[in-house]
């Protein structure tokens, strides 16, 4: 076998799933099995696979435009695009979108952006603040401020030093905002990333969009930047297009990848308001965000985010999203008091059932594998975060299918873990 699988430790993993079709919510292998695609595929498949809509956008820009280069040149798809996402981004806050081509990309251009943008107004701030449990990428940059520990530890001396905060459980909610604002204070915080609402890795860890709305004040009462990684919260996945539709707080900087071309080609946008932009802006080219990716702004994939663009306008999108969040709240009264359950999350349409461990919360619980066999053995593809059983599906998920993944889920809380 010549493929090296990413999270894996290779020695001691089963055999991979072989795929080889897939349509809407399933998944069909080689060995003639089918499994539900409980988690979109890495939370990207917003739509379910293999949608005629987004195929045919693909097929018609490809007789077209494949791809061309970015600097210098533009095409028609990516205009689209970006005069799209800044039309159905809140109240027209934003106004300059950057391409890359995946979530820790966007990151990164983020991060460049921040720290250029103080460096070009003579005012280099450096400081970093993130919250601890953070998950924004595995690229350097998005590695440095996210949750040290567990996948990054040899890396740990490349690193840029960042300040964390605790994540905001309630009980804590009041003094970590006194703790930003003693660092806030300092003047040399360039900006501070979250990822809002909801912490995906981390064990899909929700927080209060009130807390956020009064830490994103704080930063604009001390000149700190905002920065968002919508990377996994947008698209419907909170119950609505963006996670920051919850607020009337905006961020600085917002970063999009996963859903944003229905899961079906890798893209990735950071969009930034004309303040920042405007700071690049020079007749000295070294001020020029020097940034780029051999296929940024690539064609076929700005086809498949209009398109999936397109599914969003949809009423019935919306419809499904709309029973998805009422579904998981329905099951989840259901477990209420089970005695090897420690919390259950609701946002949106994810839901998540903490399991009690001996381990903790941990990510490298033995309780994962248990229950990953667990659930293939019946038919659904579930990939625990740890102790963490999470579903996120694809919005065309029936009605059916939603009752056996709760049917199992349930089956599986009777197991001996």
């Amino acid at each position: 076998m010549y493929v090296w699988h990413p999270f894996t430790q290779m020695q001691t993993a089963d055999e991979p799933l072989e795929i080889i079709r897939a349509e809407k919510t399933l998944l069909f292998t080689a060995d003639h099995k089918t499994y539900i695609d409980c988690n979109s595929s890495w939370w990207v498949n917003v739509h379910g696979h293999g949608h005629p809509h987004i195929g045919q956008a693909i097929s018609e820009q490809f007789s077209l435009i494949d791809h061309v280069i970015f600097a210098g040149a533009t095409h028609p798809k990516a205009v689209e695009l970006a005069e799209r996402i800044i039309s159905i981004l809140p109240e027209k806050h934003f106004q300059k979108v950057f391409f890359s081509d995946n979530g820790s990309t966007a990151i990164e251009v983020a991060l460049k952006m921040v720290f250029q943008f103080w460096y070009n107004k003579n005012q280099p701030k450096k400081r970093i603040l993130a919250l601890e449990g953070a998950y924004h990428g595995d690229t350097f940059g998005a590695m440095a401020i996210g949750q040290r520990g567990y996948f990054n530890a040899p890396f740990e001396h490349f690193f840029f030093d960042v300040d964390q905060l605790e994540f905001p459980t309630i009980e804590i909610e009041s003094r970590l905002l006194i703790q930003a604002e003693e660092l806030f204070k300092t003047g040399e915080f360039a900006a501070i990333i979250v990822e809002p609402l909801i912490q995906g890795s981390a064990g899909m860890r929700t927080y209060s969009s009130k807390w956020l709305e009064k830490i994103v004040v704080l930063a604009r009462k001390y000149n700190v930047l905002v920065i968002f990684d919508e990377v996994m919260t947008a698209w419907g996945r909170t119950g609505k297009l963006f996670a920051m539709n919850h607020m009337t707080e905006l961020p600085d900087i917002v970063c999009l990848s996963k859903g944003l071309t229905g899961g079906v080609l890798p893209l990735g946008l950071t969009i930034s308001t004309d303040e920042i932009y405007d700071a690049f802006l020079s007749d000295e080219k070294t001020k020029a965000l020097l940034h780029g990716h051999s296929f940024t702004g690539n064609a076929l994939a700005c086809a498949a985010a209009c398109a999936s663009l397109d599914l969003f306008e949809r009423e019935e999108t919306w419809e499904r999203i709309t029973s998805l969040c009422k579904s998981n709240l329905e099951f989840s009264k259901t477990l209420e008091n089970h005695p090897k359950i420690e919390e259950i999350r609701l946002c949106g349409t994810i839901l998540a059932i903490e399991l009690k461990s001996v381990d903790g919360n941990t990510y490298f619980s033995g309780i994962r594998d248990i229950a990953y066999r667990y659930f293939l053995e019946n038919g659904l593809l579930i990939r625990p975060l740890g102790n963490v059983i999470f579903i996120n599906p694809p919005y065309c998920i029936t009605d059916m299918e939603l009752e056996l993944i709760y049917e199992k889920i349930t089956q599986f809380l009777t197991t001996n873990f």
